[in-house]
């Protein structure tokens, strides 16, 4: 149960026993605001803060909007506040996005024990989740919190409303990959730098330089921290390595009527399209795909998944649980605001204490006129 922080007391032990923190913010990153819209109306504000679990732990989360949740978890290496530029532009279809940095990562603390088991960071999100008052959310997971979010929605498939693979190291294809690594990890040592020059090829320095100084604000800290302390990423790494297969946990996906939607580039030589073919296949959903679309194609241009989910989202037979799943919560599809909150948080929810104020009339107004996407894309229909 999440509590308001108090001092931390004498614990039967003798040490500090600490109650739930879910206020403090971390000061270096506070509240930031999104870059103007093209008519100069301000984006919503997305605000980081670092939360103290119930045992402790230290976790990253960034959050704005108002809605059904959206918890997007970034990729191996990344950090929440990297896709801050994506995740105000959701907010203007009527989500709140909640951004959850993984253990190692971010502002989140490493996992003390089970460092190498991907299972530990899925129970780990699961927690977080939990304490700061979700009851069902959509989960969207970039390559690594791609695996993380469907581990996840496998063995708690109540708690999703859908599951949105963006390049997911999950699937047959990057299951085998793993499985040959384990005989010759230079395999997966080569995906990483491939994935290295992916990153670095985000920052659009001569093609939009006022965009490459954007992205660079958003990621300089991340590439301080990884040079600062190279090794904490060791946990993360070694997790992929000895990851098992995800057929079980896309297979009862499947069975438990979870909607699926891989969502993918079609030029990622990191993770293949294949992989979100199979993926798609084993739990019964869709691909869209990403047309000239790399790894890190989300990072590369915000304007693509926001308008990727607003088709999704315009059209129920794609996503077709999400009448359904509001049916089951006692709402109507054209349910106001404040009766989804009342329906998809805790009463007392820490994320909405947490949340920064938003007038989401005037944001949607001032995101009205959007730029167009770099990419186009269709959905891959099968053979």
């Amino acid at each position: 149960m999440v509590k308001p922080s108090d001092p931390a007391r004498s614990a039967p032990d003798g040490g500090s026993e600490r109650t739930i923190d879910v206020l403090s913010t971390n000061t270096e990153t506070g509240a930031i605001v999104g870059p103007h819209a093209a008519d100069g109306g301000p984006r919503p504000r997305l605000a980081r803060h670092q939360i103290s679990l119930a045992d402790g732990h230290e976790v990253g989360v960034a959050v704005c909007g108002r809605g059904v949740p959206i918890v997007l978890i970034h990729g191996f290496t990344a950090e929440g506040m990297l896709y801050a530029q994506t995740l105000n532009r959701i907010v203007a279809a009527g989500f709140k996005v909640v951004a959850i940095d993984v253990a190692s990562h971010g502002s989140t603390q490493g996992l003390p024990t089970g460092g190498a088991n991907f299972e530990e960071y899925a129970k780990l999100l699961g927690r977080v989740v939990d304490e700061l008052g979700i009851k069902k959310a959509v989960f969207a997971g970039h390559s690594m919190g791609g695996r993380l979010i469907t581990e996840l929605a496998a063995r708690e498939p109540d708690r999703a409303l859908a599951v949105i693979l963006l390049d997911a190291i999950v699937g047959e294809t990057w299951d085998r990959l793993v499985a040959v690594s384990r005989f010759n990890p230079l395999l997966l040592a080569g995906v990483g730098a491939v994935l290295l020059v992916d990153s670095v090829s985000t920052v659009p320095f001569l093609r939009d330089p006022k965009q490459a100084f954007k992205f660079g604000r958003l990621l300089a800290p991340t590439l301080v921290s990884h040079v600062r302390n190279p090794l904490h990423l060791a946990g993360p790494g070694v997790s992929i390595l000895r990851s098992r297969s995800s057929r079980w946990m896309l297979e009862k996906l499947g069975k438990a009527g979870v909607p699926v939607v891989a969502i993918h580039g079609d030029r990622d030589i990191v993770v293949p399209l294949s992989t979100a073919r199979s993926a798609a296949r084993l739990s019964g959903g869709m691909v869209v795909v990403v047309e000239g679309g790399t790894h890190s194609w989300l990072l590369k241009d915000p304007e693509t998944l926001p308008a990727i989910l607003r088709q999704l989202f315009e059209h129920p037979a794609s996503i077709e649980s999400r009448n359904r799943d509001f049916a089951e919560l006692g709402l109507a599809p054209d349910a106001t605001i404040d009766e989804i909150e009342a329906a998809f948080y805790d009463p007392d929810a820490a994320i909405l204490r947490l949340t920064p104020p938003i007038d989401h009339d005037a944001v949607a107004a001032a995101m009205g006129v959007r730029p167009e996407p770099r990419y186009r894309w269709h959905v891959d229909h099968p053979a």
